[in-house]
């Protein structure tokens, strides 16, 4: 029985692990640029069916009550917004997360509905709630050869990065921690006459 992280997709024997509830983190050579330097969290996935997640490090820098004028007097006007991928980006995915100090587990409730958003935030202090306009989705095979192909790498969700992050600097740490080889790269100017 034997478990590969970072480039590897995951296997026990032969036989593929889903990545659902995995951060797939854009290898600094993936310049396309839906996902240039994205984080990705994946909220499903079976290898019959293909992928869907979000990406959660690309702040609009504006509020749901912003955006939505039917949020403007809700309790969760001031819920930011997030660039959430390339599909569908009219349609918006409530996403809540907390850190459980007590058992130090991160807990991720995923395409929440607002009544059960703001019945959350008043029960939960320590609860995080994001908005995320469209989703990254990926057909049968594809996510699986992309990550054979090394432009993604898989990672564990570290609740803590999370958390101290608002999005800006969410790749690059997460990038480093899961393969402190590529820091060079992650380090690189946008601009390489800068450097």
């Amino acid at each position: 029985m034997t478990k590969r992280f970072g480039n590897k997709m995951r296997y026990i024997g032969e036989k593929e692990i889903s990545l659902s509830g995995s951060l797939l983190v854009a290898h600094p050579a993936l310049i396309e640029p839906n996902f240039n330097k994205a984080v990705v969290l994946i909220s499903l996935h079976t290898s019959g069916d293909g992928a869907m997640g979000v990406v959660i490090n690309r702040p609009l820098g504006k509020s749901l009550g912003e955006h939505k004028k039917d949020f403007a007097f809700s309790s969760l006007s001031d819920i930011p917004l997030y660039e959430g991928g390339p599909v569908n980006k009219e349609q918006m995915i409530l996403i809540a997360w907390k850190m459980d100090r007590e058992c130090k587990d991160f807990k991720i409730y995923f395409g929440i509905n607002p009544e059960k958003a703001e019945a959350m935030r008043q029960d939960e202090p320590n609860l995080v709630l994001r908005g995320f306009l469209g989703h990254a989705g990926w057909d049968k095979g594809q996510i699986e050869g992309e990550v054979k192909q090394n432009a993604w790498i898989v990672s564990p969700i570290d609740g803590g990065i999370i958390l101290k992050d608002d999005g800006k600097m969410l790749w690059q740490n997460i990038l480093v921690r899961s393969n402190p080889e590529l820091r060079f790269l992650a380090d690189a100017p946008e601009d390489p006459s800068v450097n």
